[in-house]
């Protein structure tokens, strides 16, 4: 009985504490910056569960905090990583799931100052499927091709732009993103 208690509270921890994020090109992770603009639980839900869906991070209300974008993460914790890529380059990218949630996703270019999407890059319409008995290795290692139409001198300031991860999981309504800074290079 003890071993059987055990291994069941082991595996809802599990369960309520990990469903994905990327892990290279390096993403957005949460600093003083964001403590400050979203306040200290929007940080310790992020470092409590890297992995977690946006839905599990408080907001303090504060109008400057927007967990939708980047997880509520701040360039200014972030500029030692910013990536450097030209148009039309192979950015190789790898995510964990140790949790699915079938839904749709894309990586996609965004305007940091709007929220707006410039150009969607990759597209599944169905993705992370918990149905399936092994998930795609496209799930967690994909390509992506920087665009080569962005205007002249766009997202060649670091924060400007991101290129974000995001992911719906359809059944178990979370969301689930992770932001890349770079800089595109002439």
């Amino acid at each position: 009985m003890y071993t059987s208690t055990i291994l069941s509270v082991g595996f809802l921890a599990t369960t309520v504490f990990a469903h994905g994020n990327i892990t290279s090109p390096p993403a957005r992770l949460p600093g003083p910056a964001m403590s400050q603009i979203c306040g200290a639980a929007a940080v310790a839900a992020i470092n409590a569960d890297g992995t977690g869906p946006l839905e599990n991070i408080p907001s303090n209300g504060s109008p400057k905090c927007n967990i939708g974008l980047c997880k509520g993460a701040q360039f200014a914790d972030n500029t030692a990583n910013v990536q450097q890529y030209a148009p039309g380059q192979i950015v190789q990218m790898t995510a964990v799931l140790p949790i699915p949630h079938e839904g749709p996703c894309n990586i996609s270019i965004v305007d940091t100052a709007t929220n707006k999407m410039l150009e969607t890059m990759l597209v599944f319409d169905s993705y992370a499927d918990e149905n399936l008995a092994q998930l795609p290795l496209n799930n967690t290692q994909f390509s992506v091709q920087m665009p080569m139409d962005l205007a002249a001198g766009q997202c060649a300031t670091p924060g400007e732009c991101t290129m974000q991860w995001f992911w719906f999981g359809t059944n178990a309504q979370q969301t689930y993103e992770n932001c890349v800074d770079f800089v595109m290079t002439a």
